[in-house]
């Protein structure tokens, strides 16, 4: 029995504390029984309990489940994030592939409204540094940021690079981009004033996008770390393209004072029974070809179907008048919606750009049988 009280009593928790007694005028004894200013101690006992702890006392523990769903969920983000560089690198590759292309055959892009091409951009001095074609450099760093952001994606890293120098390499190569990018919208305003180029504001658009997603993949505090160097490698950029322009010319404004009379257009080249027949089919299905005559890819256009067949075009110059700043398009191209030249309207579709004869006649539906009819008329 006092084994079991021991026990019993052993597994209990003890608490002192103190209380003080009333006044004696509240006890209701006789005063030979009052010990006035006394204190005797106080034992609280609290006994345990076998039945499991409230939670709210219980620290709380995080499960294999939550956490590899919150695994999951950032190997999710981060993977949608690494495809978003790959889709811009490949589409500023593809942007300045094409530019690269008019930098070395010296080709004319497709013609915009206001007249000016690319070409002033591409063929000034602004268009390399050090000697290599600003497109081509801009190819490569495209290359760069698609292929590592893929190798990210993937956490397949080449030379044993970790997961984390790769992405700070990325943030560099997008931060270089960015300020290179900057520097040449500031060119384009500044030295090159009248000249447009839509390929080149596009791949400025991309570079400046890729650098903001590098800023959200990167973390504040890993960014306090580095802002020093990227500061650097932006001065670094800057620096070496105005050292490599320093002996540019300018390109003298021509957006106030370019004023072209209308002429025109002759055109040189025979035309084949097969062109004509296409021609006169075209204008009899409703087709239309919408050019300026002062765009080249125009001219070209007509010279595919030669002199007679281009006759039986249904031809619509949009500057009847003439070109100057301020001259309004054609209402008939405006309220169709020409954005560039030269543009073909078949069927209701639009198609820009110059387009092959034995594309036109598939797109207008024409057939090789009415090809032979009209050879056999002539």
């Amino acid at each position: 029995m006092i084994m079991a009280s021991f026990v019993s009593v052993s597994s209990c928790q003890f608490r002192f504390g103190f209380c003080e007694l009333p006044p004696p005028s509240l006890i209701p004894y006789t005063r030979r029984f009052e010990v006035p200013g006394r204190r005797f101690p106080t034992i609280t006992i609290k006994c345990s309990s076998s039945e499991p702890e409230n939670s709210e006392d219980s620290a709380p523990s995080l499960s294999p489940s939550s956490s590899s769903s919150s695994t999951s969920e950032v190997s999710t983000t981060n993977s949608s994030t690494y495809n978003w560089y790959t889709v811009l690198g490949g589409i500023g590759m593809l942007d300045t592939a094409y530019l690269t292309y008019l930098k070395v055959t010296g080709s004319d892009a497709f013609c915009p409204i206001g007249g000016g091409t690319c070409g002033d951009v591409l063929n000034s001095d602004y268009a390399a540094v050090f000697g290599v074609p600003l497109p081509v450099i801009g190819f490569v760093m495209y290359g760069l940021v698609t292929a590592l952001s893929a190798e990210l994606g993937e956490e397949n890293l080449p030379f044993g690079i970790s997961k984390n120098n790769g992405r700070f390499a990325l943030f560099g190569i997008t931060t270089a981009m960015a300020s290179a990018s900057a520097y040449f919208l500031y060119i384009l305003s500044t030295k090159l004033s009248g000249s447009s180029c839509l390929y080149c504001l596009v791949s400025a658009f991309i570079s400046f996008c890729l650098f903001f997603l590098s800023l959200k993949d990167v973390k504040l505090e890993e960014i306090k770390q580095v802002v020093g160097l990227q500061t650097c490698l932006a001065i670094l950029v800057v620096a070496s393209l105005t050292a490599s322009y320093s002996t540019a010319q300018p390109i003298p404004s021509r957006s106030g004072d370019i004023e072209l009379p209308y002429y025109r257009t002759e055109i040189t080249s025979s035309s084949s029974p097969y062109a004509i027949a296409l021609a006169k089919h075209l204008n009899s299905i409703g087709a239309k070809m919408y050019g300026a005559f002062w765009c080249s890819h125009c001219l070209e256009q007509k010279e595919m179907f030669g002199k007679e067949a281009a006759k039986e075009l249904n031809y619509v110059e949009c500057f009847p008048d003439g070109y100057k700043k301020g001259t309004k398009i054609l209402k008939a191209c405006a309220d169709a919606g020409i954005e560039g030249f030269p543009t073909w309207i078949i069927n209701n579709q639009v198609f820009s750009g110059e387009i092959e004869l034995a594309e036109l006649a598939e797109m207008s539906g024409f057939s090789l049988d009415q090809a032979n009819e009209a050879s056999e008329v002539q």
